[in-house]
């Protein structure tokens, strides 16, 4: 073979191999890093992330949810006048109809709020609104608006209150609960007067209790960013839908470390339709105190009120109670919310112990007193 025909044939098999390779560079560059896959930029991956659909924004949730979201404004008689909130530019002006009778100096606190329905109610948290003289209620779209208390209640740590405004923007409470930890979650609200400010952060936690913020807990813990003025706004998830109603911090700066807590959708939607169809949230009580059992399963009978529910059943204090209609009792929290969802006038089965013999009552249920800090409605209650 010529030396001409040897170097013509290696010619054509290196330029078939430089065509080869400058293929499988164009199509399939992910083989040249040692036959395993290369990291794509973040974009590709919001992008390709779970079933290819991946979101790269979460403004359309935002965007749902937050129109409904208000600024609460309460001005309160207060001995002393000092409060650096009357500094804050939105606050200036908002009570000048408060007649000058004379009285001591008034005090403005600010909060939020959730618009919930289209005829104007608001669900917000009590402590926003205690003790308020005069509620002023400022709308996502700037305007503003008197606000009369429907009805509170203090156990939860809820009141509802009511607004007249045309082509009220409202959100409603989630209908189904399918909250995971680790869920996107955002807290919209009004902290420290600044105005609507949206956060960021996951469902870190859900069934909180015994936290002696309220009687009845069962709190969404957060990690998104919740400041003091956000009382009373919107937990939103992805979809847009309010998850629950936040409701406070646990700080040692009296910012946001990162534990928030909200009260979620299902307490909120029991409580605002009871308030709306009785003028107050309607609770199951029998009449005892309780506290958790040292030594055993259930919980043990602190306290009896005379002539109560209990009492005529024949509990004693010391009395251990182990199960309500044959369900386990698994303590204090357990038994207080399964009482308090029976109606008034049923009857309920508890089993226990007294000393070392073997008890059952058969106790009325009787309704829960009003709890220290409920205010009589300024109209009457309605849809």
């Amino acid at each position: 073979m010529s030396l001409q025909r040897i170097t013509r044939f290696i010619l054509s098999y290196a330029l078939v191999g430089v065509v080869v390779a400058g293929a499988v560079v164009w199509l399939a560059p992910d083989v040249l890093n040692h036959g395993t896959t290369a990291p794509r930029p973040v974009e590709q991956q919001l992008m390709l992330s779970g079933d290819g659909l991946g979101v790269a924004s979460y403004a359309d949730a935002v965007a749902s949810a937050a129109p409904a979201v208000v600024n609460i404004y309460t001005a309160t008689r207060q001995p002393d006048p000092r409060n650096a909130f009357l500094e804050t530019p939105q606050l200036q002006g908002l009570f000048d109809d408060l007649p000058a009778d004379g009285g001591p100096p008034l005090d403005t606190s600010l909060g939020s709020g959730v618009v919930v329905s289209a005829d104007g109610h608001v669900l917000t948290n009590n402590h926003v609104i205690q003790g308020a003289a005069e509620i002023q209620v400022l709308l996502a779209d700037g305007r503003r608006t008197p606000a009369q208390l429907v009805g509170n209640d203090p156990e939860s740590d809820l009141a509802v209150l009511r607004i007249e405004a045309d082509d009220l923007p409202f959100s409603r409470l989630a209908p189904a609960e399918q909250m995971r930890v680790g869920d996107v979650v955002f807290a919209i609200g009004n902290p420290f007067g600044v105005g609507q400010t949206v956060t960021q952060g996951i469902i870190s936690a859900l069934g909180r209790s015994e936290l002696g913020l309220t009687t009845f807990e069962n709190f969404i813990q957060t990690d998104a960013a919740i400041n003091p003025g956000n009382s009373g706004g919107a937990l939103v998830n992805t979809d847009g839908e309010i998850i629950g109603i936040n409701t406070a911090i646990f700080s040692r700066s009296g910012g946001s470390m990162g534990i928030g807590f909200a009260i979620p959708a299902a307490l909120a939607r029991a409580v605002f339709n009871d308030i709306i169809d009785h003028g107050r949230v309607i609770r199951g009580w029998i009449g005892i105190q309780i506290q958790d059992s040292p030594i055993q399963q259930g919980v043990r009978v602190a306290g009896i009120l005379p002539g109560g529910p209990s009492d005529q059943a024949g509990l004693q204090i010391g009395d251990i109670i182990t199960r309500l209609e044959g369900t386990p009792v698994a303590g204090v929290t357990d038994l207080l919310n399964r009482i308090t969802d029976r109606d008034p006038g049923s009857e309920v089965r508890l089993t226990g112990r007294r000393q070392d013999q073997s008890v059952q009552w058969t106790v009325r249920i009787a309704e829960r007193p009003p709890a220290m800090g409920q205010r009589r409605p300024q109209q009457p209650p309605g849809r």
